[in-house]
């Protein structure tokens, strides 16, 4: 048994096909300088021929993946594209006189090796990006290459050493039951569409499992826990089919309370919000029931291309979202990148501890172009649904102040413009710091609402870097001072009059419903994965008992009980 990361939920049971690691193997070739013209005329041509390639596996993948996914392959073709890719293979060629392919391969291993050195994993799996593109212009120039298929004549696990957008777009879907990959993450571009596929995934199995994996081994993937079995006993087999049953089952029966409202046993209401990253995510959240959007996290428009989304198409954009959601609400989180998520256009320094550097507001604050693009945006697309604006990681009364006034100015502009807005758009704060929770009644007095940020809470209040596998397993949203933080939280802002939500992984645990209930929060926000398994919870709960429960939570000491608490109703007091 190995274990790597889950990356896309569910069971896949069946034998592997290994796909073959694609090595290129040809001599550096020199040319002459009379036949210059004519391999910059195979590069062009070579380029040429990939655009058409993509232009059409992405016309083919949007009507399986839904067309915001298949905009993975607007940044193939953005490598395609960029002046500073095709200018590197062009002076090897031209000071040199390589080859077009020798070129092509020689800066495709230049900036793959650039950005492993990165300590990023987003740019990290960019690199796969440009691999993906640089095979496939060698394949036009080399004229040799076959796509590999399956030996199976029965669906499979595919399993490779990393798995290339352009290679999973190349299978048949229905024939693969799931996926294994040694390298990549949570971010890869291949995870993001068998996600949109339904496809089981697990990632990072490099160095988890005694021996490689061989075509035709019986494998079992969980997706959920992130454990590959190879060649397991029957009874592993059997135990893993039930599972496998039972979720089928569970999704099934799920879907029967999509139109039953969010209330408990005794009447108590829990409004239900998706975190959302586009409007395919949008549209899976309203067919699971859900007519609110607790958190658009922006920076996902940001990534994956080559330069910033314009003013007009960010507008579009969340235009579009508001009018979905047909009056009910849509909180819109400023641009909140640095820590994990990277944009490559904004190149931003090298940190020793990203997640407590240079990121969110702070980089607003610093870049008002970026800002002043966002915040015209939001406004100009306030007049077309119940829109609220987020500011992402405040810390500070100072950072509050700037951000309102960056919105004023907009504001300013545009009314000097003679564009319409919603004047009177709600202004709320992401609480996810502990010196927010410290000063949370200072902070209630300036804005319309707060939203807990469990994910970064936890991590900043407990000192644990949730990305570092050394001390993952100290990240505890159960902590004892976790509860407390988000106690002060809620008191801060009841005594200002203000509304608080929650978002991030544990709004949607199911175990924290009677956290919920008992602080008294009403409303929620979570992945759409989540929001069925919580509302089952949900319906089953009682707002009287949980009030009791939290009552017993905080007085507990520690973490396990308070699991035990909320899980079984069983924690002695002191």
């Amino acid at each position: 048994m190995g274990r790597g990361i889950g990356a896309s939920s569910g069971i896949a049971i069946g034998r592997a096909y290994v796909l073959p690691v694609l090595e290129w193997d040809f001599p550096d070739k020199m040319v002459d300088v009379t036949d210059l013209a004519l391999e910059l005329e195979k590069l062009h041509n070579s380029i040429r021929f990939s655009k058409g390639e993509l232009e059409a596996i992405k016309q083919d993948i949007s009507e399986l993946i839904g067309e915001e996914e298949s905009h993975i392959f607007n940044a193939h073709l953005a490598i395609l594209e960029d002046p500073i890719f095709i200018t590197e293979v062009r002076s090897i060629m031209q000071r040199q006189y390589k080859a077009a392919e020798v070129a092509v391969k020689e800066t495709i291993d230049k900036f793959v090796n650039m950005f492993d050195l990165l300590d990023d994993d987003y740019m990290k799996e960019r690199a796969a990006d440009i691999k993906d593109v640089g095979n496939r212009l060698l394949k036009h120039l080399l004229g040799n290459f076959q796509d590999a298929s399956p030996p199976l004549e029965e669906p499979y696990v595919l399993v490779a050493k990393e798995l290339t957008p352009s290679q999973l777009a190349n299978v048949n879907p229905s024939e693969v039951l799931g996926i294994v990959t040694f390298m990549g993450g949570m971010t890869s571009h291949a995870v993001i569409m068998a996600r949109a596929m339904g496809i089981p995934f697990v990632v990072g199995m490099e160095g988890k499992i005694e021996r490689p994996i061989q075509t035709g081994d019986f494998l079992i993937v969980d997706g959920d826990d992130g454990v590959v079995l190879i060649n397991p006993e029957p009874a592993l087999i059997e135990e893993y089919r039930n599972r496998h049953v039972n979720q089928v089952a569970r999704r099934e029966m799920l879907q029967e309370i999509v139109e039953v409202p969010p209330v408990t046993r005794d009447g108590r209401r829990l409004v239900l919000k998706a975190n959302i990253n586009s409007l395919k995510e949008l549209e899976q959240a309203l067919k699971n029931g859900v007519s609110s959007v607790g958190l658009f996290r922006t920076e996902f428009i940001f990534m994956d291309r080559s330069v910033m989304p314009s003013e007009e198409e960010q507008m579009e954009l969340y235009k579009q979202a508001a009018e979905k959601l047909n009056g009910n609400s849509l909180d819109i989180r400023a641009l909140d990148i640095g820590g994990d998520k990277m944009v490559s256009y904004l190149p931003l320094p090298a940190e020793e501890n990203p997640s407590m550097g240079y990121r969110s507001i702070r980089i607003l604050l610093d870049r008002k172009d970026l800002f002043h693009t966002q915040l015209r945006a939001v406004l100009r697309a306030s007049l077309h649904g119940n829109i609220r604006l987020l500011f992402p990681m405040i810390s500070s009364l100072d950072e509050v102040w700037k951000a309102k006034e960056a919105l004023e100015e907009a504001k300013r502009e545009l009314e000097k413009e003679g564009v319409p807005y919603n004047k009177e758009i709600p202004i709320g704060i992401m609480i996810e710091i502990p010196a927010a929770v410290a000063i949370a009644d200072l902070l209630a007095r300036e804005v319309d609402f707060f939203s807990i940020g469990t994910n970064d809470l936890v991590q900043y209040v407990l000192a644990v870097d949730r990305m570092n596998e050394s001390v993952a397993h100290l990240y505890d949203p159960f902590h004892p001072a976790v509860l407390r933080m988000l106690q002060m939280t809620v008191e801060a802002a009841k005594r200002h009059g203000i509304p608080v939500s929650v978002c991030g992984e544990m709004a949607g645990d199911q175990r924290a419903i009677p956290l919920w209930l008992g602080l008294g929060i009403e409303e929620i926000s979570m992945s759409v994965q989540s929001i069925l398994p919580v509302k089952d919870r949900l319906l089953k709960s009682d707002g009287g008992e949980s009030a009791s429960l939290l009552s017993r939570a905080l007085n507990c000491r520690t973490s396990e009980e308070i699991r035990q608490l909320f899980q079984f109703n069983s924690c002695e007091t002191d």
